[in-house]
């Protein structure tokens, strides 16, 4: 029976990981060691909407203390700036898989020319706006499930550390230095200062370094590079000054890779995610310069591999975050995967009495492993479309990014174009994107298809209509910073 547990790193996936485990799981023993040599990567994060989800109803996580503590602005998806259009949008509210009345068509096919507004949250992008306004609340926000988040990480840090010490959790400073192995696996880690912390079970949530699943137990890695070919990053920002805040995330096709935008209320974070093998460290940061000419002169590179471990969990050591798996932050998954695998590994010990035998452990491992793949996959499907440039680079990623399960549905889309009937190839285990993402992807990237159904006149009406009437409700939205200023008023109430 598992008692003790030790989990090795405090950025973001080790606190949510403490969090998680003594709110579901009081009697546990949790405790922390933390190094602040190694601190934090200190980057702006985007989310996915399962961060929200994950801290306000699975953790009932205080909503006011959060807001005033981390200081989130809000995210209703990503804008591409990809493929053939000058833009469209990814939002995390449902646009093109499902029915709408009058119409006897799947959407997609009335998306096909104009792709703007076709939901809700897809609208409010369109028009700058973060919510609609409530119609019996004097026009406060209305802030309704289907929105992610932008969050300084150095706040979002400081926020977890604070609520997982109010918990319960100990922290202990101190660098990792090795391991004691034992009949179980790991009987205890061993610090640099020579103290020697034992404990039943054990959270790798050292980062890239994986020091336990990686170093300790040379669990072998499983390459992405047949599927992502970009390997760093070049970080930089700037203080806001006149700019908007944007309530989505920009991804900006470069030359080599792409640039995102993460939009905090007093900071603008930018970076570019580029493939060494197409173009130099140097080269990279001047592009990066040259088109944000007020980020800081000389920015930070980051060195990265996409992947992950064969097995998330071996033995009594189970990797959480950076440390079981990494893939670029296009869709801004690293969050949503921690949030996941923190679940499940709640429900396994709650199931067993935290007491884990091994079919629990290869269940695990083939949950995260499917999860892994099928963000792989999502992601190859963005390169693998992407007509914007036609450069060296963007050449090999059109034919040689391999899709994984998602190539029997790009192929039955060149026939069949965005018919909902292409539900049934997505994969249905561990995939968080369903038949929406892809078909966003498929049609906002205009991909060719044969199948083209008559439209009659009334039916183009229809849809027309029914965009027009989520612009004109989004134009008359809230922006980010009059939602920020109505949640920090005396007046503002969360509701539960």
């Amino acid at each position: 029976m598992i008692q003790n547990v030790l989990i090795l790193g405090a950025g973001s996936a080790g606190l949510l990981a403490a969090i998680t485990l003594k709110k579901k799981l009081p009697a546990l023993t949790v405790t922390v060691v933390r190094s602040s040599d190694i601190g934090v990567i200190g980057v702006g994060e985007g989310t996915t909407p399962a961060t929200p989800v994950h801290l306000f109803e699975y953790l009932q996580l205080d909503k006011a203390r959060f807001y005033a503590e981390a200081e989130p602005t809000w995210k209703l998806g990503i804008r591409l700036l990809w493929g053939p259009r000058t833009h469209f949008d990814y939002t995390f509210h449902q646009q093109l898989d499902g029915r709408y009345e009058n119409l006897s068509l799947a959407p997609g096919f009335y998306a096909d020319e104009d792709f703007r507004g076709v939901s809700i949250a897809s609208a409010l992008m369109e028009e700058g706006r973060a919510f609609p306004r409530h119609p019996r609340a004097g026009g406060a926000p209305l802030i309704n499930a289907g929105f992610a988040f932008h969050i300084e990480n150095l706040k979002l840090v400081a926020t977890l550390e604070k609520i997982a010490a109010e918990l319960g959790v100990t922290f202990l400073e101190g660098k990792a230095g090795g391991t004691e192995r034992g009949p179980q696996g790991i009987a205890a880690l061993l610090l640099e200062d020579g103290r020697r912390l034992a404990a039943d079970f054990f959270v790798d949530c050292s980062g890239f370094r994986s020091e336990l699943l990686g170093r300790a137990l040379e669990e072998p890695f499983a390459s992405y590079d047949r599927a992502l070919f970009c390997d760093r990053a070049v970080v930089g920002g700037w203080e806001r000054t006149t700019e908007p805040i944007l309530p989505y995330t920009i991804a900006e096709t470069m030359e080599a890779g792409w640039a995102w935008q993460i939009e905090h209320e007093h900071h603008i974070n930018r970076g570019y995610v580029y493939c060494s093998q197409a173009i130099s460290d140097e080269a990279a940061c001047e592009e990066f310069l040259r088109k944000n000419p007020k980020a800081p002169t000389s920015p930070r590179v980051v060195k990265f591999r996409s992947g992950r471990y064969q097995r998330t969990w071996v033995e009594n050591v189970v990797a959480i975050g950076n440390s079981a798996g990494f893939v670029e932050p296009l869709e801004a998954s690293a969050l949503m995967v921690v949030a996941d695998t923190s679940q499940t590994l709640v429900q396994m010990f709650e199931e067993t009495a935290c007491a884990p035998g091994a079919a629990k452990r290869d269940l695990f491992n083939q949950i995260a492993g499917n999860y892994f793949d099928n963000i792989r996959d999502f992601l190859a499907l963005h390169y693998k479309l992407n007509t914007r440039l036609d450069n060296a680079f963007w050449k090999h990623c059109r034919e040689d990014t391999e899709l994984g399960g998602l190539l029997p549905l790009l192929e039955a889309y060149r026939k069949m174009g965005p018919s909902l009937e292409l539900q049934k190839l997505i994969p249905s285990s561990g995939n968080p994107y369903g038949l929406d993402g892809p078909l966003v992807m498929l049609l906002g990237n205009r991909t060719p298809y044969e199948a083209r159904p008559h439209i009659t006149g009334a039916e183009r009406a229809t849809w027309n209509n029914l965009r027009a009437t989520l612009l004109t409700l989004a134009i008359k939205g809230l922006t980010v910073k009059d939602a920020l200023h109505a949640i920090r008023s005396p007046q503002w109430r969360w509701q539960s």
